[in-house]
Formats: C-alpha cells, structure tokens, sequence
C-alpha cells in the first residue's frame, strides 16, 4: 500500500520581474520515476536554461496534514 509520493516542481528566481518562477509538473509513486521525468526534461524548452539543481523532488506521505500553521499575509508596497 503506497503511504507517500513524491511531488516534483521546477522554480527558480526570474530575471525579468525578480520574482519566483514555478512550475508544477507532477506528482509521483516513487522517487524513482520523478527523477526519471527530470530527466526527461531537463533539456526541454522552459528547463534548459536554468540548472538541473532547479528541479525539486519533495516526499509527501499520505493522510497527512502538511500545513498546519496558518498563514500570514504580507503586503508590498512598491514606491
């Protein structure tokens, strides 16, 4: 019985906006197949001109509650 999986994202911080890109790629099995997905991808359009080291691979175990701590909001002001 599967008792994680394993979330697979690619981000890094833009040039253009000096804001964080993010994509979400997909959720997985096992460490195993996210790696393989990398792989994949890693010289694709979109990836290719940022690091390897920009994909994140991040273990979620099932039936669990992940974010527990509420949030806060923040705000910007730009002058």
């Amino acid at each position: 019985m599967m008792k994680s999986v394993f979330v697979l994202q690619h981000s890094y911080e833009s040039d253009c906006c000096s804001c964080d890109e993010t994509k979400f790629i997909g959720v997985y099995s096992t460490e195993a197949k996210a790696h393989e997905t990398v792989e994949r991808l890693k010289n694709v359009t979109g990836f290719c001109n940022h690091p390897v080291e920009c994909f994140q691979i991040d273990e979620y175990e099932l039936d669990v509650d992940h974010w527990v701590e509420g949030f806060v909001r923040e705000y910007w002001s730009v002058e």
